[in-house]
C-alpha cells in the first residue's frame, strides 16, 4: 500500500497532465507512420519484409542509421561518461565519420555485387563451408542480445523510473510490446520510417534541454569552470576520485595513465567501430535496402553529419548535470550512492535524466520522456528485425533448405516474440548488476568479442588469398584469447574509490581499447599464415567478392530459395563454366557469368554504378565531412 502511495506521489510531483498528452500524442503518431510504411512495402516476400523492396531513398537509410546507433543507452550512457570523465567520449561519436565513408565507399559495394542478405551469408559465399556462417550468427545474435537489447532496455527503464516513478517492469514491457508490434507486423521498412520520426523528436528535445541547460550556467564560456569545481559534500578522505579530471576538456588523453588513451581512441575505436558500422547486420542491413550506390553513399553522409551532435546534446550536458548537481550526480560515497540511485559505484547514469527533471517545464518533460522512449525504440526495433533476419536466414535456412517463404518470415516473426521474452527475463539480472559500470560493460565486451570479426572481413575484402581454414581459425584463436580477457574482466571488476586494486597487472596495465588493437592484429597474423599455409580459394570464392574483382555488370541476386551451400553452388558453377560463362579476371572488374533466367523475374537488385553527377556529388560532400572532422578533433584536443 505505501508503495504505491509513494510512486503516485512521485508521479504526480513531477507529472503535469500535458505531459501524458505530449507522450500519448508521441505513441500514436509512432503507431501510424509504423502502419502507413508497411502498407507502402511488400512485406509478405523476404525482399519486402528484410530489404524493404530494395527501394529506400537516402534520407529515412540515413536518420534510420544515426538512430539505431544512439538508442537509450548511448543517451544515458555517453551523458554519465561526460559527467564522469569529460569530453573524451566524444572519440566515440566522432570516429565513425572515418567508417561511415568506408562503409559506402568500400564494404556496401562488395556486399551489393555478392548479392547477399546477412553478414554470415557473405562469409558463407566468400569461403565456402558452413562453420564460419554459423558461427558468426550464434556470435551476433549473442551480442545483440546480452549487450545492446538488455543494456538499451536497463538504462530506458532506468529512464522512465527515475521520471515517472513508475515500476522498472511495467514500464519496460510498455515500450517492448508497442516496439514488438510493429516490428512484427510491417519489417525493415516500419522500422526505416519510425527511425526518421525518432530522430526527428530525438534532435528536437535534445536541443531543448541544451539550450536550457546552457541558460542555467550562463553560457559556454563558463563550462570548463563551474565543472572543475563539481565537488560532491560527502567525500571519502586521503583519494581524490571525487575531483572532476583536470584534462576533462581535451579530447586526447595520456596513452599510458588517461581513462581513454588517445592511441586506443584512434586505432582501437576505429577496429570497434569498422565492426559495428561495416560488418554488423543492424547497419548494413539498412545500407543494402537503399535504391542504389549514390543513395547508399548520401545515407552514410547524413548519418555522420549527425553523429557530430552528441557532443553537443548529450554530453555536454552530462557535464552540466554534474556541474549543478555534484552532490547526486558527482556522489562518490558508496551509502550516499545506494541512496540517490542503488548503485555503490557512482551515479553518473542519472546525469541525463536528473536534467530533464530539474530543468523542463511541463510538457517539454513529456516531450524528453518520449525522445528517450525514441532512442529505445529505435534501437530496439533495429535490433529485433536484424536479429530475425540473422536466425531465419543462416540458422533455420539451414536445417531446412526448402522452406517457403511463407515458412521464412512465420519464423523471422517467432523470433521477434522470444527475443522480446528473453530480454524481459534479463532486466533483473542487469538490475542487480553493477549498473554503475554499464556503459564500459557495453564497450569493453564489445573490443574483447568484435576485433577478430573485424579482422577476418576486413582481410576478406581486401586480399583475395584469404581463405576458408585461416578465417576459421583466425576467429577461434581471436575467440579464446578474448574470452579468457573477459573472465579476468568479470572476475576483478573496476574497485570503488579508496578500495585497494587487488586485479592481476596485465589486467589494468593493457586498456580495453588498447587490448583490441592486439587482439585484432593477432587474428590478422593467424589468418594470413594458416592461409598461406593451406590451398588458395577457388576462383568461384573470389569472383565478385572481393574489392578487387568487383562486377561492372550487377550481378543476378541468387533467389533466396537458394541461397546455396557450396555442394549446390559448386555445382551451379560447373553448369554455367559448360554453358560458357566465364567470370573473366579484368583489373578490379569481374563480368558476372550469371544469366537472367526467363521463368522468374528476379527481384530488383541496386547497381554498383552510379550517375557521374551525383558520385562527385557525394565524393566532394565527403571531403567536406572529413575536413570538418579533422578541425572539430584539432579544435578539442
Amino acid at each position: 500500500m505505501s508503495n504505491s502511495t509513494t510512486n503516485f506521489y512521485a508521479l504526480s510531483q513531477s507529472f503535469s497532465f500535458s505531459d501524458i498528452i505530449v507522450i500519448a500524442t508521441y505513441f500514436l503518431l509512432n503507431l501510424a507512420v509504423g502502419i502507413w510504411s508497411s502498407c507502402r512495402v511488400s512485406r509478405n516476400t523476404l525482399s519486402g519484409y528484410f530489404l524493404a523492396g530494395r527501394d529506400m531513398a537516402w534520407w529515412p537509410i540515413g536518420a534510420s542509421l544515426f538512430a539505431s546507433s544512439e538508442g537509450s543507452g548511448l543517451f544515458i550512457g555517453l551523458a554519465g561518461t561526460g559527467a564522469a570523465g569529460g569530453i573524451a567520449v566524444t572519440g566515440f561519436e566522432w570516429n565513425a565519420t572515418y567508417v561511415l565513408l568506408a562503409l559506402a565507399w568500400v564494404f556496401v559495394p562488395v556486399y551489393i555485387s555478392s548479392g547477399i542478405v546477412t553478414m554470415p551469408e557473405y562469409l558463407g559465399r566468400r569461403f565456402g563451408g558452413e562453420r564460419i556462417r554459423t558461427y558468426l550468427a550464434v556470435l551476433s545474435l549473442l551480442l545483440s542480445v546480452f549487450t545492446k537489447i538488455s543494456t538499451d532496455l536497463y538504462s530506458g527503464a532506468l529512464f522512465v523510473q527515475v521520471c515517472l516513478g513508475w515500476n522498472l517492469y511495467l514500464s519496460t514491457v510498455l515500450m517492448l510490446v508497442v516496439t514488438a508490434l510493429y516490428t512484427i507486423a510491417g519489417g525493415l521498412a516500419a522500422v526505416i520510417y519510425t527511425d526518421t520520426l525518432q530522430t526527428f523528436i530525438m534532435i528536437i528535445g535534445a536541443i531543448i534541454l541544451t539550450i536550457t541547460a546552457f541558460n542555467k550556467i550562463g553560457g559556454y564560456s563558463n563550462l570548463e569552470r563551474i565543472y572543475s569545481m563539481a565537488v560532491p559534500s560527502k567525500i571519502i578522505p586521503n583519494s581524490t576520485c571525487h575531483l572532476p579530471r583536470q584534462d576533462a576538456m581535451h579530447l586526447f588523453r595520456d596513452a599510458v595513465t588517461g581513462d581513454l588513451p588517445w592511441p586506443g581512441m584512434t586505432l582501437g575505436l576505429t577496429i570497434l567501430a569498422t565492426w559495428y558500422w561495416c560488418t554488423d547486420q543492424v547497419i548494413v542491413q539498412r545500407s543494402l535496402s537503399a535504391k542504389n550506390m549514390s543513395h547508399v553513399k548520401g545515407a552514410s553522409l547524413l548519418a555522420a553529419y549527425l553523429k557530430m551532435l552528441p557532443f553537443i546534446f548529450i554530453i555536454l550536458p552530462g557535464m552540466i548535470s554534474r556541474a549543478l548537481y555534484p552532490d547526486t550526480v558527482g556522489c562518490v560515497d558508496p551509502e550516499e550512492c545506494v541512496r540517490v540511485c542503488g548503485a555503490e559505484v557512482g551515479c553518473s547514469n542519472i546525469a541525463f535524466p536528473k536534467l530533464v527533471i530539474e530543468l523542463m517545464p511541463s510538457g517539454l518533460r513529456g516531450l524528453m520522456i518520449a525522445v528517450m522512449m525514441a532512442a529505445l525504440m529505435s534501437s530496439l526495433t533495429s535490433i529485433f528485425n536484424s536479429s530475425s533476419t540473422l536466425f531465419t536466414m543462416d540458422i533455420w535456412k539451414k536445417h531446412r533448405p526448402r522452406a517457403s517463404e511463407k515458412e521464412l518470415l512465420l519464423v523471422g516473426r517467432i523470433v521477434t516474440v522470444i527475443l522480446v521474452v528473453v530480454s524481459v527475463v534479463w532486466i533483473p539480472i542487469l538490475q542487480s548488476a553493477n549498473s554503475g559500470q554499464l556503459y564500459v560493460y557495453i564497450q569493453s565486451v564489445t573490443s574483447y568479442l568484435a576485433p577478430p570479426v573485424t579482422a577476418v572481413f576486413t582481410l576478406a575484402v581486401f586480399w583475395k588469398r584469404t581463405n576458408e581454414q585461416g578465417a576459421f581459425w583466425g576467429l577461434m584463436v581471436g575467440l579464446v584469447v578474448g574470452v579468457c580477457r573477459m573472465v579476468l574482466e568479470f572476475a576483478f571488476p573496476p574497485p570503488r574509490c579508496g578500495i585497494v586494486d587487488s586485479a592481476p597487472a596485465v589486467l589494468r596495465s593493457v586498456h580495453y581499447l588498447h587490448f583490441a588493437i592486439l587482439l585484432c592484429g593477432l587474428t590478422a597474423i593467424v589468418v594470413t599464415i594458416v592461409s598461406l599455409l593451406t590451398p588458395p580459394p577457388t576462383h568461384e570464392q573470389v569472383c565478385n567478392l572481393t574489392w578487387w574483382t568487383l562486377t561492372e555488370e550487377p550481378q543476378r541476386e541468387i533467389p533466396l530459395q537458394k541461397v546455396s551451400s557450396v555442394s549446390q553452388r559448386t555445382s551451379q558453377g560447373s553448369v554455367l563454366a559448360r554453358r560458357g560463362g566465364a567470370c573473366g579476371r579484368g583489373v578490379g572488374l569481374c563480368i558476372a557469368a550469371v544469366r537472367r533466367s526467363e521463368e522468374t523475374p528476379a527481384p530488383r537488385v541496386p547497381s554498383v554504378r552510379e550517375s557521374v553527377f551525383w558520385s562527385r556529388f557525394c565524393c566532394a560532400n565527403a571531403l567536406l565531412l572529413v575536413s570538418i572532422n579533422i578541425f572539430l578533433y584539432a579544435y578539442f584536443a
